[in-house]
């Protein structure tokens, strides 16, 4: 009977509001898995859900509902777990596995809760106690539908940023940024070498591989080479190859980059650091188009394209003598130089809100970052530019015991800044009698906090609330309090 699980037995369900139909109305029609042994309970569980618009499917047996689960497209599964609930966990388990973006909602008898915690920890979203009444199982079938709407939302925001946040995998909307795309689109199409300038950290190797993505070699090899890290004579057997014999170890021939690259592109990262010995070979080999592997008394042609890049001032080398004039020409042909971390503030945010998602990858938590985390952040010049922020977020998210990144989170370098910030921010109270204290009201610290989100982010509304560790609603009530419509005009 439906009192094991109604606290009524009426069949007669409470009327939708029309803000609940409306919203069922509008909402993308979900499909509801029910399983559930008693078929008096399982019946109304399904009317009520066919009632608020799911697209409905029941069953009493586990087994038929791994088969249903596997044929068909499910959103939410509403499980009966009986006290004894070993199956019914091992489902639910399955399931997630299979399925992590399912909604897994879970019904027990009163007194179960040991049973509903370990469905929890197995990756439950919800439960109800039996008996429960019809308004309540609404209730917990409208929140599972609230909670994938949301998600479904920030999936298709990320999917958003990862269309239009930069060039390729470069992220930034920055005017420098901008220029730097408008360059680097137009460089991808030509075979002319390419040098890269920029900070330790700013993304050279980033570049390179962008323009050799963006280019009509893009299927052709991408050949990195870091001239800083290894010997002279390994470079140079690494650049032009060898042959049998050449050197101790040599047990057969081996191509060089150059060759191997077959049409496509070698980068020399910090080419600054190359012996001039060997800045006379390179010159060689990129005015000939062939290269003389170790040993050999022959050359072999090549059609590679050269991207090179360093942090160093190569003109200034040229100048002291230890950077070839007529190399330096013969590289820079077209060189892009990369802007720091610093002159680009505005891409903090969304370079931190793809390292943030690449974190929440695998793992059962979306992080965020706190109001202040972000506004510290925006503050630190970032010496280390991209691979210092990098390297930031990952040390706040391994040391985070929740979702949301606080300040004492950060690196101890920056969590000190934030607290320095803070004091500054502080105003002393006047002597008593004196009144003209500037102490300046919470809300409207909170609205400047807003607004400046929303500005910083060129009026990506969406993306200020996720940083911003709000939800939309919530920022839309926010500005319509504000009496804003155009917050990136008025405010």
């Amino acid at each position: 009977m439906l009192e094991t699980a109604f606290q009524t037995t009426s069949m007669k369900y409470p009327l939708q509001s029309a803000e609940v139909q409306a919203h069922a109305d509008q909402r993308i029609r979900l499909h509801l898995l029910v399983v559930e042994a008693d078929s008096a309970v399982r019946s109304a569980c399904s009317e009520i859900a066919a009632s608020l618009g799911y697209a409905v499917q029941s069953t009493g047996s586990y087994t038929e509902a791994r088969s249903l689960l596997r044929g068909r497209a499910v959103d939410i599964l509403l499980l009966n777990l009986p006290p004894i609930g070993e199956q019914g966990l091992e489902l639910i388990t399955e399931v997630k596995v299979l399925c992590p973006t399912l909604a897994v909602l879970v019904m027990t008898v009163s007194g179960s809760i040991n049973v509903a915690v370990e469905a929890m920890r197995c990756g439950a979203a919800d439960y109800l106690n039996k008996p429960f009444d019809a308004d309540e199982l609404s209730a917990m079938l409208e929140r599972a539908a609230a909670h994938l709407s949301i998600d479904e939302d920030s999936r298709r925001l990320r999917e958003r940023l990862r269309l239009s946040q930069g060039l390729g995998s470069m992220i930034g909307r920055s005017a420098e940024m901008e220029k730097l795309y408008r360059i680097l689109s137009k460089v991808a199409q030509s075979t002319h070498p390419v040098l890269v300038l920029g900070e330790s950290g700013s993304g050279k190797e980033l570049v390179a591989r962008t323009i050799h993505a963006s280019g009509p070699n893009a299927q052709k090899p991408f050949l990195p080479v870091d001239c800083g890290s290894l010997v002279p004579t390994l470079i140079e057997s690494e650049l032009f190859g060898y042959v049998k014999g050449a050197f101790t170890g040599a047990n057969k021939s081996k191509d060089g980059l150059f060759v191997s690259a077959e049409g496509g592109t070698v980068f020399l990262d910090e080419i600054g650091e190359l012996t001039l010995d060997l800045q006379a070979k390179l010159l060689r080999a990129l005015q000939e188009k062939e290269v003389r592997p170790v040993g050999a008394t022959h050359r072999v042609p090549i059609k590679a394209r050269v991207v090179a890049a360093t942090n160093r001032d190569l003109a200034s080398m040229v100048d002291h003598g230890t950077f070839r004039k007529d190399l330096f020409y013969r590289l820079n042909v077209v060189n892009l130089r990369l802007p720091p971390l610093r002159d680009r503030r505005e891409d903090i945010p969304l370079l931190t809100a793809h390292f943030l998602e690449r974190q929440s990858r695998g793992r059962l938590r979306k992080f965020t970052l706190s109001d202040e985390a972000l506004r510290t952040m925006m503050r630190h010049d970032w010496p280390g530019n991209i691979r210092e922020l990098e390297n930031c977020i990952e040390h706040a998210c391994a040391l985070s015991s929740g979702p949301v990144l606080e300040l004492g989170d950060l690196p101890t370098g920056l969590q000190q800044q934030g607290l320095d910030a803070h004091r500054a921010s502080i105003v002393v109270p006047p002597p008593l009698g004196d009144h003209t204290g500037d102490v300046q009201p919470l809300a409207e610290m909170e609205r400047q906090a807003i607004l400046s989100a929303i500005r910083i982010l060129d009026g990506d509304k969406l993306l200020a609330a996720q940083l911003l560790g709000i939800g939309k609603t919530t920022l839309y009530r926010k500005l319509k309090e504000y009496g804003i419509n155009d917050p990136m005009r008025d405010g």
